[in-house]
């Protein structure tokens, strides 16, 4: 006997005989509870949460989280970038059809962006553990390592690296803002796994990814659920501005080399193109290299800019567009030059897997939904480039993400919980 097959048996040798027949179902209170309950570990006093990647908390959640897939008979696996890999057994041996997100956070996030995923990935896997139900192909929940990027860019890095998006050396190089890297925190809590980050070392039948919507689409328009069709293009870059710093009270406004007021231009006129090219523009991160002092005019500003638009061509003409500008108010500004300009990272736009999206969408019937395109990067964008991928997004208050306030209902999160059963069910049916 395999492997495999003595893990199918162990798991059918656990479960009553009566029980083998029944159609699982989602428990709507216990995965509530349960994501409630794994936000112990990283919560804030404002109600948020604050687990970047690879921090003693998010450790701590990781390793709670592996203890309860094997508790419903999942085989865990955790590979050279720290990606969990929690396979229930199925009728048949080979890859299994993942459920797939991130438990790591924002430095002031909330409670469901990613981790609603993770935890309904767990409530699948309970409910089939419980209806004594095994699916013809085995179920796999996964946690991506770093997906956020708030503290080591680029963001979705566990995916990438196991995608072939990035080498294992630029994933496990990365640091944070203290200079520690992946890899050393990876060591220090012990979930630097000796398997290969690769698909063809852990491939997958296919992903699904429930996440909140991140934006306000469904909440607009009252509907608790979307099937997402792909995801929009994305690119971050780094961009410098050199001055001269010197006194505020002694050099005449018309003889500074101020930094800050190219940049002040630049930030309007990347919304005004992200607007004409009917895309999006963000400057989240804008800082000085050089000390700061209130008397004093800055001698440099580091910013990250974020274009993104669903269009790759359209993307190309943002981005150009963008640079023309940008260089145009550096030369008209006395003093001020355009230092540098760095790309952090891009993804190209995705179109998901038909017959996946397909099962979502009979899956959502019973409710009223939308279809969406994602504004968000996910990790499902680096697994749609080696299996058939597909995504759920439930709606969240006012459209509200990346902060404390970030909320969705009980009701939500079981429909979400519930149409991701459903969809998994219906590919491992019809594959």
């Amino acid at each position: 006997m395999s492997t495999s097959q003595s893990a199918t048996a162990t798991v059918q040798a656990n479960i009553p005989v009566s029980l083998r027949l029944s159609r699982p179902a989602i428990n709507a209170q216990r995965l509530n509870d349960t994501l409630q309950l794994s936000c112990q570990w990283g919560s804030t006093p404002d109600g948020g949460m604050n687990r970047l990647a690879l921090n003693d908390d998010d450790a701590r959640v990781r390793r709670w989280y592996i203890e309860e897939c094997q508790k419903v008979g999942c085989q865990v696996t955790v590979d050279a970038m720290g990606n969990i890999f929690a396979v229930r057994p199925g009728k048949n041996q080979g890859p299994p059809i993942a459920m797939g997100s991130h438990l790591d956070t924002q430095p002031t996030g909330g409670r469901y962006d990613g981790i609603l995923g993770c935890l309904a990935a767990l409530e699948v896997l309970r409910a089939c553990h419980e209806a004594g139900y095994l699916t013809n192909h085995p179920l796999a929940a996964i946690v991506w390592t770093n997906e956020e990027g708030a503290r080591f860019i680029p963001s979705m890095l566990g995916s990438a690296v196991w995608a072939g998006v990035k080498s294992l050396e630029f994933g496990q190089s990365r640091v944070d803002e203290g200079g520690v890297s992946v890899r050393e925190e990876l060591e220090r809590h012990s979930f630097l796994g000796v398997r290969a980050s690769s698909h063809q070392e852990i491939p997958l039948k296919a992903h699904f990814e429930l996440h909140i919507e991140q934006g306000p689409i469904l909440d607009t328009a009252a509907h608790p659920v979307a099937v997402v069709t792909g995801v929009q293009a994305f690119r971050w870059f780094e961009i410098k501005l050199q001055g001269r710093g010197s006194h505020a009270g002694t050099t005449p406004m018309h003889l500074r080399h101020n930094p800050l007021t190219a940049f002040c231009e630049m930030a309007l006129s990347a919304d005004q193109l992200a607007i004409q090219f009917g895309g999006l523009a963000t400057i989240g991160r804008v800082g000085s290299l050089a000390a700061q002092s209130t008397n004093c005019i800055l001698d440099d500003i580091v910013f990250h800019l974020d274009i993104r638009h669903h269009d790759d061509d359209k993307m190309d003409q943002l981005e150009a567009a963008v640079r023309v500008s940008f260089a145009q108010i550096a030369e008209k500004t006395l003093g001020v030059r355009l230092a540098s300009w760095e790309a952090l990272t891009a993804s190209k736009g995705v179109q998901f897997d038909p017959l996946a999206v397909d099962c979502v969408r009979n899956a959502c019937k019973a409710y009223p939904k939308q279809e969406i395109i994602s504004g968000a990067g996910h990790d499902s964008v680096n697994t749609s480039k080696h299996c058939p991928t597909a995504m759920i997004f439930i709606r969240c208050k006012d459209g509200i993400s990346h902060h404390p306030s970030e909320y969705s209902t009980r009701e939500d999160i079981a429909v979400g919980g519930s149409v991701l059963l459903d969809a998994v069910c219906r590919y491992d049916s019809t594959v």
